[in-house]
Formats: structure tokens, C-alpha cells, sequence
């Protein structure tokens, strides 16, 4: 009996202690959403909140828009642009009525926000599908959530906009690119890897995430970024992979809000529950992962 006694007496403090059990500003449950009020979806059948750039398409792409000229020895060299005459990204609908985001990967392009955000949580459902394309049939699964976009269409390898970059690639989800001259910075440890307390920084190019956390091939991943001023936080299944600070343009400019883009990089994917909400400052519990104040 006292061993009884002592087991149900630990369950129970870890059950009343653990941060992963309670409330909203404590850790996320893995793959879970967080219960809000507030939240705004972004995903309908029409994707009415969104526009599409196209870049340009591998000399493997077959029935091009009729309209779209090549340059020089016949050599794809321009982008298609705004539009999605290829019919990258496809909402279609389950059966229980949920709303799925369909992208092809076929050419790499951005589905960009019409609206510019600012202090805000982002999340979605992200799920990797089987097709691949050149250049990338022999490489990881690639996509990416970039968020502060601003600027022209086309930026980062004419297609994507000046911003920072949530990696969504197999392996190494919530890793940090900064595209097209976009810094910030980011404490690393010696593998270049994200270690809050460390002070060693680096603000440009791959900052590494911390951890890996992203679900087994074939199942949803929850990938969720918050948003406070010029400081951000990748959260991947509820883990904390990565927080930057002093987010600056290319001119060395505060940068603290700016569209979203969703990616299409040579693979299939699919995407769903796509919902933001307002927030003034970080949950408790991701300051106490991140050090933030």
C-alpha cells in the first residue's frame, strides 16, 4: 500500500505541475490548436484572403500558360507572375466539411496574404504529400511559412518576397532562413544551432532549431508563429525550435509586421486549420522557454 500511496501521490503532482496541462499560457499539447476566441480562419474554398505569384518553371513543365515567352534559346528565365494558371494551390473539401489546402509543388510559387499582419499568432495543420519535382527529386521535401513579406513579388529567386522564413523541410522544421537581405538575431550555440542563453549570435543565412519535432511522414504536424513586435518564436507540435529578435529589412529598417506566404517548393503538400489571432505579448510559458521578458 505505501507504494501505492506514493505512486498515485507523484501522478498527481506531476499532473498539477506539468505546464503541458493547463491553460494558455502554458506549453501547447502537442498538435493541438489553441483555444481562443479570437482566432480568424484564413482558408476558404476560394482563397478569397490570398494571391498567387508564380515563379519560374523547370524546362520538366509541360502545359505552360499560352501567354508565358521564353528568353534566350527557348530557356524558361522569367516568372509567370501574378496568377495560378498552373493551378498550384486547391482548397478542396472533406467529408466532415473541413477545408483543405492542396499545393502542388509543381513550380515553386507564393500564396501571399493581401493583408499585412502585425503582433499575432499563426497556426496551421501541415502534411507532406508523395509527388516531388526538379530540381528537388532527389532532395528533402521542401516548404516554408515566411512571414514579415514586404516589397515586390520575386525578391528570393523571383519568386518569393523579402522576408523571414518558418523552414518547413523534412527534418528540420521551424529552422530560419532570412531572404533577400532580411536579418535578425539569433543566440547559437557552436553548431549554429538556436541556444537561448548563449552569446554567440548569428543574424543572417540557417540559424539550426533547437530541437526536432515535427510528426512522422504522413501525419499532421502543427506548426504555429508568434508574432510581437520584431521578435518572433517558431513553435512546431508544441515545441519551442526557435525565437529571434531585432528583425531588420534589408536597409536596416525595424521590421515587425508584413504579408504571409505559403510556399510551393517541388513537393506535395497540403495544408488546413489556417487561423491567426491578435496578441500583445507572448504566452508565459513560451517567455520562460525563450528568456524573453
Amino acid at each position: 500500500m505505501p507504494k501505492i500511496t506514493s505512486t498515485i501521490i507523484l501522478v498527481f503532482i506531476f499532473a498539477f505541475t506539468s505546464p503541458r496541462l493547463f491553460g494558455q499560457n502554458n506549453v501547447n499539447p502537442s498538435n493541438t490548436k489553441e483555444t481562443s476566441k479570437e482566432w480568424s480562419p484564413l482558408l476558404d474554398e476560394t482563397l478569397s484572403q490570398w494571391e498567387v505569384w508564380t515563379g519560374v518553371p523547370e524546362p520538366s513543365v509541360k502545359n505552360l500558360p499560352p501567354n508565358y515567352k521564353k528568353k534566350g534559346q527557348g530557356k524558361n528565365k522569367t516568372p509567370i507572375g501574378l496568377g495560378d494558371p498552373m493551378g498550384i494551390f486547391k482548397v478542396t473539401k472533406e467529408a466532415n466539411g473541413e477545408l483543405v489546402l492542396n499545393i502542388s509543388g509543381e513550380i515553386y510559387a507564393g500564396l501571399t496574404s493581401k493583408k499585412e499582419f502585425s503582433n499575432y499568432h499563426f497556426t496551421l495543420l501541415f502534411k507532406w504529400g508523395e509527388k516531388k519535382y526538379k530540381p528537388r527529386l532527389n532532395r528533402k521535401r521542401d516548404n516554408g511559412l515566411l512571414y514579415h513579406c514586404h516589397g515586390k513579388h520575386g525578391a528570393f529567386w523571383n519568386v518569393w518576397k523579402s522576408s523571414l522564413e518558418y523552414q518547413i523541410q523534412e527534418g528540420d522544421f521551424g529552422d530560419l532562413y532570412t531572404l533577400a537581405g532580411t536579418t535578425a538575431t539569433i543566440p547559437v550555440d557552436d553548431e549554429g544551432k538556436w541556444k537561448p542563453d548563449s552569446e554567440k549570435l548569428k543574424k543572417t543565412g540557417r540559424i539550426i532549431r533547437r530541437v526536432d519535432a515535427e510528426s512522422p511522414y504522413g501525419e499532421w504536424t502543427r506548426v504555429d508563429l508568434y508574432v510581437v513586435g520584431d521578435s518572433a518564436v517558431h513553435v512546431t507540435n508544441g515545441e519551442v525550435v526557435m525565437a529571434i529578435t531585432n528583425a531588420k529589412t534589408k536597409d536596416g529598417n525595424k521590421l515587425d509586421a508584413g504579408e504571409i506566404q505559403l510556399q510551393s517548393e517541388a513537393a506535395e503538400c497540403y495544408m488546413k486549420d489556417i487561423n491567426i489571432r491578435p496578441i500583445s505579448e507572448f504566452p508565459n510559458w513560451i517567455k520562460k522557454e525563450t528568456g524573453f521578458q
